[in-house]
């Protein structure tokens, strides 16, 4: 098949970042992520994305977390709750509380909020504590949120990831095995077709730093270049002090689930990667401040520095 012929994969943006999705086997005579989705199916896959972002944004009004930060009480979960806050939790106590999902209102005070001003309003505001501000119940029904009082969500730390996995899981369900999902960086490969996808240097980013191999597994990275806005001010926040973080660049993190991929890539920045690797399966990749460049032993790739 010549060139001319190749397909490429659908892509569109969504939720502040650009989507790619491909489909198809390694034997797909196809662009690298595979063939586009059919009308039906980009169709279905935009409105599994509205609705995650209709549940879980802070910056709509009409979201459910929204709706939490107006009022306390207790609040019935959707579904994909589950997976999610349970990564949280996890991720919360192997950071000694640093990585919470109440950072919210730190980043808004930041500037970092739905108006997008992009200056803060003063100083870093620490996170509520999780064990004063909110618990949740596992009921019949599914996941209940109670809490004291209203409390600003943000799952950005993971959520992203997550909805990487929950597109994969729809096309599964609707006859698509072997899938690439990327949004943004936040990848996802399903089924046997193998891909190398290259660690971008967060400094230039038409050079790379190395490159990972991926079989039915997910990669995710987070950098404190990507939504910054000014003199050390960025999205990945220490929930105890209310700061941005600053002793760690770049991080990478490879997992059977992009959802504990992005998890884990956040936490990286606030915990050592050994502690994080005894309670999460995941090969890593960290870029230091003073420019180190770390990797875990079974990493399936190569660093080019």
């Amino acid at each position: 098949m010549s060139s001319s012929t190749l397909l490429e994969p659908t892509a569109f943006e969504a939720i502040g970042a650009p989507w790619r999705i491909g489909v198809g086997g390694a034997a797909t005579p196809t662009s690298s992520l595979g063939a586009p989705l059919s009308a039906d199916d980009r169709a279905a896959v935009l409105a599994r994305i509205e609705q995650f972002d209709r549940d879980w944004s802070r910056f709509r009004d009409d979201s459910l977390v929204a709706r939490i930060a107006r009022e306390p009480g207790s609040w019935s979960l959707p579904a994909d709750a589950e997976p999610l806050l349970d990564l949280y939790e996890r991720l919360h106590a192997a950071t000694d509380a640093r990585l919470s999902p109440l950072v919210g209102a730190s980043l808004e005070r930041l500037g970092y909020d739905a108006a997008y001003r992009l200056l803060p309003a003063g100083d870093p505001l620490p996170a509520p504590r999780w064990q004063d501000s909110l618990a949740l119940r596992r009921t019949p029904a599914g996941l209940v949120l109670d809490t004291a009082a209203p409390v600003l969500l943000d799952v950005g730390a993971a959520g992203k990831g997550y909805l990487v996995d929950l597109v994969g899981e729809l096309l599964v369900q609707r006859g698509l095995p072997d899938t690439v999902v990327d949004a943004s960086g936040d990848v996802r490969v399903r089924g046997e077709r193998s891909i190398r996808v290259a660690l971008e240097n967060p400094f230039d980013p038409a050079k790379a730093l190395g490159v990972v191999e991926l079989r039915d597994q997910a990669l995710c990275a987070s950098a404190t270049t990507r939504r910054a806005w000014g003199d050390g001010l960025h999205h990945i926040i220490d929930a105890i002090t209310g700061r941005p973080v600053d002793a760690v660049v770049a991080t990478w993190v490879v997992a059977d689930s992009a959802l504990v991929a992005d998890g884990v890539a956040t936490a990286m920045f606030l915990a050592d990667p050994a502690r994080l690797c005894a309670v999460f399966a995941v090969e890593w990749v960290r870029l230091l401040a003073d420019g180190r460049l770390e990797a875990s032993a079974g990493l399936r790739g190569e660093l080019f520095a």
